[in-house]
């Protein structure tokens, strides 16, 4: 995925700079800082995102926003209209996207679901307006449900007992998680975020138990180590 990450931006680069050569031999006249022209450093990196990463939400939000900002400088939309159509739309988006999640390729939420059914129990960790620690040191996990609204919640795993695959459901907004996990794992991840993000920065592990994590972000953070 980096590597077709890097021909992307790469065949990006390349057509740049065959339009500023072409330009510049008066063979066109390609009008670059056209009104509105900064709005492509919105819509470019997004674009991009949509076929490098994973998550499309955030992209597609990216896109919306910088089109609509470029109708408005060309002077195709009001900037009235823009912020009455754009934050509805958005809403949208994320509601469909949470529905989605919930129902469909969540295996964090089977994992959960099963967990409660034959009577385990999942560990809570909520942080609003505070911070919160959860520490596993000796314990055997199965599965948390993590929530950082406007504060921050860790979750250390590093010491935790884990024989077979587990899950974690998390909600950021406005906040932050911290989730520290074993080297002897595999993690992956399916999340919705808006204007945040998932920093799963673990490696691939063989013959290794999964945790797999869900849940959304947004104005917020998870960092997975």
């Amino acid at each position: 995925m980096k590597k077709f990450k890097k021909v992307i931006w790469g065949i990006v680069l390349i057509a740049v700079g065959v339009m500023f050569a072409l330009n510049a031999l008066e063979i066109t006249n390609i009008d670059i800082f056209f009104d509105g022209w900064w709005t492509l450093f919105i819509i470019v990196p997004c674009t991009v995102g949509l076929f490098t990463e994973r998550d499309k939400t955030g992209n597609i939000v990216g896109i919306l926003i910088g089109v609509c900002l470029l109708l408005c400088c060309q002077e195709v939309m009001d900037f009235s209209m823009l912020w009455k159509l754009l934050i509805p739309v958005i809403i949208v988006i994320a509601g469909i996207k949470m529905i989605y999640t919930a129902f469909f390729n969540n295996k964090a939420n089977e994992i959960i679901v099963e967990i409660k059914a034959n009577g385990g129990e999942t560990k809570s960790g909520n942080a609003i307006f505070s911070g919160y620690d959860m520490n596993y040191d000796g314990q055997v996990f199965e599965g948390a449900e993590l929530s950082a609204i406007f504060g921050g919640v860790e979750c250390d795993l590093r010491n935790a007992i884990i024989e077979k695959d587990c899950a974690i459901k998390m909600t950021a907004i406005f906040g932050g998680i911290d989730i520290l996990v074993p080297q002897n794992v595999n993690v992956k991840v399916n999340s919705s975020c808006i204007f945040g993000g998932v920093s799963n920065k673990t490696k691939a592990k063989t013959d290794a138990p999964t945790i797999y994590i869900s849940g959304t972000c947004m104005f917020g953070g998870v960092d997975i180590k």
